[in-house]
């Protein structure tokens, strides 16, 4: 190993809450490869947690390998797919290019030309981080298809769950609450131009509700809040974790739509026009507003990754959004 390449690390979950930074060798780029050096990351809080404490279920460790990932779940596992980085090498087009790769944590990187997005002119590098989070949001109003006039609720103001409601709250007519019981995520949802509500002050009888709070008691809520032949989406993973839905009471007799969504496959009602680079993409233009800069509320170092999995992992990590800075 070169002195140079000595010096490129990645983040490895190594076991529950535990995890460590490891040399890597990069190989030299092929014609069709770039070299990426990272400059941000950031962390997904819901399953990055589930990973770091070794949760992702046995059933599930196959598709939810990430793109770039080394080992296997449960440990040890090279996972993570937020980086935005400059190209250092690779064709000419897009050296010096800043772009975006569903990469797990790491100092530099190769991969394949066709796995990098270019960012917007214009995008700060910083606000690009929320690029895969803008994505999931995206494919879940793909997946919703929401209406003009809609009531809409939103369960869960993580930065998801933020995306989602500040998407839907540019759709004309639309009455869009983001509730949560965190009375903190009050501020955040002012800044986004939503109104906000703790569960039991939320306004009932919406057209489209959608949970994203990551427990069982949100999608309790979800249903409770769902008008009569309304649809809840359910966008939250829990892991390897049993989870009670109340589908009793008025469930079937307001003949409600529970449905899944998730950001592996492109929306059924888009795939004819869309491909996940061209999803990208629309993700990151999405991205062109100041005011989503709110969501990102903490920061570390690349080097501090181990300590702050370690808090992730036991719910000492209070942070929205954590930006990695390299």
């Amino acid at each position: 190993m070169s002195g140079e390449r000595a010096h490129d690390l990645a983040y490895w979950s190594t076991a529950p809450g535990a995890g460590e930074l490891r040399p890597v060798e990069l190989p030299d780029p092929a014609a069709d490869e770039v070299r990426v050096r990272s400059r941000f990351g950031a962390i997904s809080r819901g399953t990055e947690r589930l990973v770091a404490r070794g949760e992702v279920p046995v059933s599930e460790r196959v598709r939810m390998r990430a793109p770039f990932q080394e080992g296997d779940f449960p440990f040890p596992v090279k996972y993570g797919y937020i980086n935005i980085g400059t190209v250092e090498a690779g064709p000419a087009a897009l050296l010096g290019r800043e772009v975006f790769c569903l990469h797990p944590h790491q100092t530099r990187y190769v991969v394949p030309a066709s796995a990098v997005t270019v960012l917007p002119d214009g995008l700060p590098a910083r606000r690009a981080v929320l690029a895969a989070n803008m994505e999931t949001a995206l494919n879940a109003l793909w997946d919703a298809a929401p209406r003009l006039g809609d009531r809409i609720a939103v369960v869960g103001a993580g930065v998801v769950g933020c995306l989602v409601a500040w998407l839907a709250g540019r759709i004309p007519g639309t009455r869009v609450q983001l509730i949560d019981v965190l009375p903190a995520r009050a501020g955040i949802a002012a800044v986004l131009g939503l109104a906000f509500a703790a569960p039991d002050t939320a306004l009932p009888e919406c057209d489209l509700v959608v949970h994203a709070s990551g427990h069982a008691a949100g999608l309790a809520t979800a249903l409770a809040l769902a008008g009569f032949e309304a649809t809840v989406l359910e966008l939250s993973w829990y892991g390897a974790r049993e989870v009670v839905a109340p589908l009793g009471g008025a469930f079937h007799s307001r003949r409600l739509t529970l449905r899944a969504s998730q950001v592996g496959h492109v929306a059924t009602a888009q795939r004819a026009r869309h491909d996940h680079a061209s999803r990208s993409r629309v993700a990151l233009a999405l991205l062109d507003d100041p005011v989503l800069d709110a969501l990102i509320d903490a920061e570390c170092r690349f080097d501090q990754l181990p300590g702050i999995m370690a808090e992730l992992a036991d719910g000492r990590a209070s942070a929205l959004c954590r930006c990695i800075r390299y």
